[in-house]
């Protein structure tokens, strides 16, 4: 995490819906999230890996990071994947 400090950053989230064999399991994210920058990626198991990936950059330019908001989101991604 080299660039903490610049006032803008870029990330490129690739996500996916693992294929789903049994329905009555969860519906299971996969992705990576890349910070443009300085090239850091990490793999992704769920959605809230997004958040824990961006908070310090933001937290670095100053920004209170909740979870209220976060939490909506995600929600809403997951009732959109289970409706279609």
């Amino acid at each position: 995490m080299a660039s903490l400090g610049s006032d803008t950053h870029s990330f490129i989230i690739k996500i996916w819906v693992e294929e789903i064999v049994d329905e009555t399991k969860p519906v299971v994210w996969r992705g990576h999230i890349t910070h443009v920058p300085d090239g850091e990626r990490q793999y992704l198991n769920n959605l809230p890996d997004i958040q824990r990936f961006i908070a310090p950059y933001l937290k670095a330019m100053g920004a209170e990071v909740g979870k209220g908001k976060w939490r909506q989101w995600i929600k809403r991604g997951r009732d959109k994947s289970q409706d279609g």
